[in-house]
């Protein structure tokens, strides 16, 4: 079911809205910049997701997946959320949203939902990785 959970960074310099279906679902990747950085996302469409402050305070980071914008926060470093471009898999823009820059989420809904685990490594998107106890 989706609710509404508001996010931000570190510092609060950023801050937004996500409407999200964690129960359904969240996903790690173990591509270098998302295996560095420990990401655990739930997806969002465009629509169900808000930037309520901090448009200044946000950088993009565009590494080798060109249709990745993985934004910081350019005081405290924390990335609260990424917007995937076309073309991609799904077909349809969408939001990575880290699930540690959620406010209030249940811990327990959190570890009982499924996580799908990509091989951005290998650009294999559609296979998950043979290894993700690190992930």
């Amino acid at each position: 079911m989706l609710k509404t959970y508001p996010g931000r960074c570190h510092c609060g310099a950023v801050r937004f809205e996500a409407d999200v279906d964690i129960a359904a679902g969240t996903c790690k990747c173990n591509c270098t910049f998302c295996a560095m950085g420990r990401l655990w996302v739930v997806n969002a469409e465009p629509s169900r997701f808000r930037l309520v402050s901090g448009r200044d305070a946000l950088a993009d980071y565009r590494g080798g997946n060109l249709v990745a914008h993985h934004f910081f926060c350019r005081t405290c470093g924390i990335r609260p959320f990424e917007r995937i471009d076309m073309p991609n898999l799904s077909g349809s823009v969408y939001y990575n949203v880290n699930v540690a820059c959620l406010d209030g989420v249940d811990i327990d809904e959190l570890v009982a939902a499924p996580i799908t685990y990509c091989d951005g490594l290998h650009d294999n998107w559609d296979h998950p990785p043979v290894e993700t106890r690190h992930l």
